[in-house]
């Protein structure tokens, strides 16, 4: 999933937007798909963070009535870009999929570059993990 969304800040500021994608299990009913996306919403403002809230995707049709599944399922996470938190944020996310039985897939971009994680084996998905923690933390 790219998404033409603005996730994009200055890290002169100290501070990335992060957006998250969550592309529910589609056998799982748009009520349950609503409850776990705020429940990964709310582990994620446990996390040091500066914000974290819903997203919004693109613009709404003209005469469309209500959100789209995809922006359901987006969510917006402003972040310092020091002290360790986008890593947390990773393994938050990488928690909150594996402990969920449906198969959710969560994309993350970050100016402009997108990771997805879903199911994977754990080294497959550990691989991936660090190198994209290591392409926004210089590390």
């Amino acid at each position: 999933m790219r998404s033409d969304a603005s996730t994009e800040r200055s890290h002169a500021n100290g501070v990335v937007d992060a957006l998250l994608l969550v592309t529910s299990d589609p056998e799982v009913d748009p009520e349950a798909s609503e409850r776990l996306t705020r429940q990964l919403r709310a582990e994620i403002a446990e996390l040091d963070v500066e914000a974290v809230g819903p997203g919004v995707i693109g613009t709404a049709p003209d005469g469309a009535k209500g959100a789209d599944a995809v922006t359901l399922g987006a969510i917006v996470v402003v972040l310092s870009t020091s002290g360790g938190v986008f890593p947390l944020l990773v393994e938050t996310v990488r928690d909150w999929l594996g402990r969920s039985s449906a198969r959710h897939r969560v994309s993350l971009t970050i100016d402009g570059d997108t990771i997805e994680l879903e199911r994977a084996s754990d080294t497959e998905r550990r691989a991936l993990v660090d190198a994209y923690i290591r392409r926004h933390t210089g590390g």
